[in-house]
């Protein structure tokens, strides 16, 4: 049997007006100690933000990339990109009530988190 390694993973949602509470899922953010992995995947269609006639979708894909950036570590991540992984994780998965917010971390276990993470975006997003 294959190494099995604890990963936690939060679904990513724009939220065009917060004060209703209705959300698009955009992207999912995985975070793997033992393997050291952190990374997101975020979706480059937000086609359905045209349900929300007052979304600002330039906006949000510069938020998205902002997101991305802190996941990633990069130095345009700022201040928060520059924190180890874990730290990361939790600061993006934070609950806040802004228009990019992650849901709940939900746990589980697989051996390939590259692999974990497409899985999860293709059931979750696309």
């Amino acid at each position: 049997m294959q190494d099995q390694h604890l990963y936690e993973y939060a679904v990513i949602r724009v939220v065009p007006r917060v004060e209703r509470e209705e959300f698009i899922n955009v992207g999912v953010v995985l975070y793997c100690a033992g393997k050291k992995f952190l990374k997101s995947k975020l979706s480059d269609n937000l086609d359905r933000l045209q349900f929300f006639p007052d979304a600002d979708s330039d906006e949000i894909a510069a938020y998205l990339a902002a997101f991305g950036m802190v996941c990633a570590g990069a130095k345009e991540g700022g201040t928060i990109g520059k924190l180890p992984p874990a730290e990361r994780f939790r600061w993006l998965t934070a609950t806040r009530s802004t228009v990019v917010q992650a849901s709940k971390v939900h746990p589980g276990f697989c051996s390939d988190p590259d692999k974990k993470l497409e899985e999860l975006f293709a059931q979750l997003v696309a």
